[in-house]
């Protein structure tokens, strides 16, 4: 598949500023600057993030009336419910409040609920609140969810159970009856830093709990390693105070691991350093994998074990659920892929909408993701759900997907989501209306350039410049992820050694030289491009920068992610 390369044009005086106090390489400079980071001072501080950096958690709107209804359960004896969402922010915030209360509170009075996927969908549910009331809990700690449950929390009012809400989804005009919401999207919310995650809000209150109690201010920091998990899992920005986060987070999983992280870690084979990669493809999946094919329950019960051994075995247990769901995720991918490879008007269509009755329902929206891999297309996977269908949906970059699906409302029974995702309900003979209708809006509203994928370039390198110096300094700008990716480099003008090779069918194993230096590299998925190289043409590589190891040996390699001829 073709790709558009979007190189980003430096300032060059902010550069040049920037290169005269810092005296690294310019490119490195450049990508700086890009991410605003333009001074001295900031370049220190996103280099050298300090946990004095973090805001003072009193700040965030509500925050008092959290604290204070908390103490005042402590003081009655009240028993507390620990509620969460099934995926890793949810889980993981479960785990740390349940933790810390557990530790500073009476543990016979708390437990935490986490809701089934299917049998009670997202967020606060009414049988989880029925729970809470059979069982004479009188304060719910809701995370990662329910600044939207309205009518639920106005239930749970009714039976005399109290919310506090920890969530940081964009909450609507009007909120739900709770004593207390911890959000800092609330338009009226003065925090300073506006994109925590679900376990980052929760963490908040955790700091300002211990804060009141007195407790030592070390203590919350027990939980950075599972609050960096959720960063990297919800792929929310990595900049300010989620940096800051993550960075310690990171450091706290490698020197003294969560018993859940560190069987997770062992089970995945990973016998280095973890960085925040391994937590996202890694660690995320086989806590995902707990609630898209089973119940995540044993995801908290996972990460609250007080031995290793007993995480293991919960740990053994969200492996195999993740060994399921990438079995379902590649037999319902090639079946997808087939149905539309066996019809010319769904290969020519710049939307897909594909559905079978037997497809299961936790991995379709991972589906509808391998999918826009082959065809780069707003995607639609449909299963059965009872007696309807349900479905996920995933966007292209720069394609407003929830807006797409509210066009299709007459179609549908239900619908959510946002920008690049979205989720719906449907009746079983909607599908062909709603197919024809998804087409329609895609056709007339989608840009022809969103229809090709887009690589970010952020410098041009040459490869004289690559060395362990300048290595150490891009991995210095960890940890990558939205806002603060890997840095990703073109080098014009390379020339194939002649030792390029395929490898393993679908692979690249390059051999290049730019001025008389070689550089090899590995490419995935891009052998169909060997012909380029066969031309013994110049060609412009796009690619980061890695570590190889072999025979305890280190070098480093390019990994290319795209090639073309260079421009005579």
């Amino acid at each position: 598949m073709e790709k558009r390369w979007n190189i980003i044009q430096p300032d060059t005086t902010k550069t040049a500023e920037l290169y005269s106090s810092l005296k690294i390489n310019a490119a490195i400079c450049n990508i700086l600057v890009q991410r605003n980071i333009d001074t001295f001072e900031k370049a220190k501080q996103f280099f050298r993030p300090q946990l004095n950096e973090l805001h003072d958690p009193w700040l965030m709107k509500d925050m008092d009336k959290a604290v204070e209804r908390i103490l005042s359960a402590f003081n009655k004896k009240e028993k507390i419910l620990v509620f969460g969402d099934y995926d890793v922010d949810g889980t993981t915030s479960v785990a740390c409040m349940f933790s810390f209360l557990k530790k500073n509170y009476d543990p016979e009075l708390i437990d935490f609920y986490i809701p089934h996927r299917y049998r009670e969908g997202y967020g606060v549910s009414k049988l989880g609140i029925d729970f809470a009331n059979e069982n004479s809990f009188t304060l719910i700690i809701s995370l990662d969810c329910g600044v939207k449950s309205i009518d639920l929390i106005g239930y749970a009012k009714t039976l005399g159970i109290d919310f506090i809400v920890c969530d940081h989804h964009l909450p609507d005009a009007e909120l739900p009856p709770a004593i207390a919401i911890l959000n800092p999207k609330q338009h009226d919310c003065t925090y300073p830093y506006k994109e925590l995650c679900g376990c980052g809000v929760g963490f908040k209150l955790i700091t300002a709990i211990a804060q009141r109690l007195g407790i030592n201010v070390s203590e919350p920091f027990e939980y950075l390693d599972l609050v960096a998990t959720a960063i990297a899992a919800d792929i929310v920005p990595m900049n300010g105070e989620n940096r800051v986060l993550a960075y310690y987070g990171l450091k706290k999983a490698n020197e003294n691991p969560n018993n859940g992280i560190k069987a997770l870690s062992y089970l995945s084979g990973l016998k280095k350093e973890l960085h925040i990669h391994n937590l996202v493809f890694m660690i995320a999946p086989r806590v995902n994998a707990a609630g898209r094919m089973d119940d995540a329950t044993k995801a908290v019960q996972m990460f609250i074990a007080d031995t290793y051994e007993e995480a293991l075995r919960y740990a053994e247990l969200l492996h195999s659920d993740n060994t399921d769901r990438k079995e379902a995720d590649i037999n319902i991918t090639e079946e997808a892929l087939a149905i539309i490879e066996a019809d010319e008007e769904l290969i020519n269509r710049k939307s897909t909408v594909v559905f079978q009755p037997h497809w299961h329902k936790g991995v379709v929206g991972i589906v509808a993701s391998r999918l826009i891999e082959k065809y780069y297309r707003p995607t639609v996977v449909l299963t059965k759900s009872g007696e309807i269908l349900a479905g996920s949906a995933r966007s292209v970059r720069g394609f407003n997907l929830y807006e797409a699906i509210h066009a299709c409302r007459e179609n549908l029974l239900g619908y959510g989501g946002h920008f690049a995702a979205a989720g719906m309900t449907l009746l079983p003979e909607q599908v062909e209306a709603f197919s024809s209708r998804f087409e329609e809006v895609v056709s007339s509203t989608i840009e022809p350039h969103l229809l090709i994928p887009e690589i970010i370039i952020d410098a041009e390198l040459k490869f004289k410049d690559i060395n362990s110096t300048f290595y150490n300094i891009i991995n210095q700008m960890e940890p990558f992820g939205p806002d603060n990716m890997r840095p990703v480099f073109i080098a014009r003008n390379t020339t194939d050694t002649g030792y390029s090779k395929i490898v393993k069918e679908h692979h690249i194993r390059f051999s290049l030289r730019q001025d008389n230096i070689v550089f090899s590299g590995i490419g995935f998925n891009i052998a169909e491009k060997f012909y380029l190289l066969q031309l013994k043409s110049p060609v412009d590589v796009v690619f980061t920068i890695d570590e190889n190891e072999w025979n305890d040996q280190k070098h480093l390699q390019l990994k290319v992610i795209d090639f073309r001829l260079s421009e005579k």
